[in-house]
């Protein structure tokens, strides 16, 4: 690692138990509370700076212990805040998330299309690497943003990614200025 660039944590929330109308609210499972002492353990010795969040309490509470440890408040960034889907047809979420991924422009009614969701995520995200160059960031986040946002930087990140992943789960990105030089899975 070039010390002096940035690094991102990105921590994808852990296990949250969905209740219809509680997007923001909701909190994270007893499993996620769990999953949260080994987030603890992996970013013990990462020497982190600032802990940042989607302002969705499950993305908070799943690094607020972390923060906690290292004696740092969760700065709240609304920008950084999950995808919204909108009003999905009878066939399901797995075929509406395909659908909004083979589609960067499509959106249901009342969601965003992938477009419109990385570009705010992406355009908060550039602003933290600028504002915050040289640092170690933890950034509590979701699976279908956090996909989006590393997309932007890597044409990889995509459906089967998303799909792929877990809650919680963890990945360190390093980027030299506004350019993504690596990126690590750190969550096992």
């Amino acid at each position: 690692m070039n010390f002096n660039n940035t690094i991102i944590y990105f921590v994808r929330h852990a296990d949250s138990t969905f209740i219809p109308d509680m997007e923001r609210e909701r909190g994270i499972s007893e499993k996620g509370k769990a999953d949260t002492i080994r987030i603890i353990e992996i970013l013990r010795n990462e020497h982190i700076d600032l802990f940042i969040s989607s302002p969705y309490e499950r993305a908070i509470e799943t690094i607020r212990g972390s923060a906690i440890e290292y004696e740092k408040e969760i700065s709240i960034v609304e920008d950084l805040r999950e995808r919204a889907i909108g009003v999905i047809p009878d066939n399901g979420f797995t075929a509406a998330k395909r659908r909004v991924y083979d589609d960067f422009n499509f959106a249901y009614p009342g969601g965003e299309s992938s477009n419109h969701a990385q570009k705010r995520a992406v355009e908060a995200l550039r602003m933290l690497l600028d504002k915050h160059q040289g640092r170690k960031m933890v950034i509590g986040t979701h699976g279908d943003i956090m996909t989006l946002m590393m997309n932007y930087f890597d044409k990889q990140y995509s459906y089967d990614f998303w799909s792929s992943s877990t809650m919680p789960d963890m990945y360190k990105m390093e980027f030299k200025g506004d350019i993504l030089v690596e990126v690590e899975r750190i969550w096992s």
